[in-house]
């Protein structure tokens, strides 16, 4: 029987934004418990650059600024953003964010996207296909879609759209 899990402080984000080289971008931080029911992640975008606009089609996210300043634009125009601003993202929504010049920093939550897991695809050296995937199938044979260009390098999340070109997680560039 597994114990029940215990209410804890994970990480304190000043000191872990202190700890992260000026230059770092992508995510900083998060959330990795096993049997959670929610991803969270701390992403750090350097002046100027951004998220290409985008949409979910399953979740809906919850965007809070931590630090700097930016734009978050859609369809209906472009608002600012603010430390400690709070960003409703619904799903299906199209949405991009553009860093100011002092870069943002911001913290997503939503549920836990449940059966997306691409453990093992990228398990082998320098990101490249191991195992059954890289033999041309699994143990039930057939070969398995390519998706890698979907999958970002920095958080390993999948892409929902074919075109993406910057996680929609956590911003890193999407291999071309």
């Amino acid at each position: 029987m597994t114990p029940p899990a215990t209410a804890r402080v994970l990480v304190t984000l000043d000191e872990r934004l202190a700890q992260a080289a000026a230059e770092q971008q992508g995510a900083l931080w998060r959330l990795a418990e096993p049997g959670r029911g929610l991803d969270a992640n701390v992403v750090r975008l350097a002046p100027g650059n951004g998220v290409a606009e985008h949409s979910d089609d399953v979740l809906d996210v919850l965007l809070v600024v931590l630090d700097g300043h930016g734009r978050l634009s859609t369809p209906a125009g472009s608002e600012p953003l603010t430390p400690h601003s709070v960003v409703w993202l619904p799903r299906t929504s199209r949405r991009a964010l553009t860093a100011g010049e002092r870069g943002l920093v911001y913290l997503t939550a939503h549920r836990r996207r449940p059966g997306l897991s691409v453990a093992g695809v990228l398990s082998g050296r320098n990101g490249t296909p191991s195992g059954a995937w890289a033999n041309g199938g699994g143990e039930s044979g057939g070969e398995p879609p390519c998706a890698l260009n979907r999958v970002c390098a920095e958080c390993g999340h999948l892409a929902q759209e074919n075109d993406a070109r910057f996680c929609a997680r956590c911003g890193h560039p999407l291999p071309d």
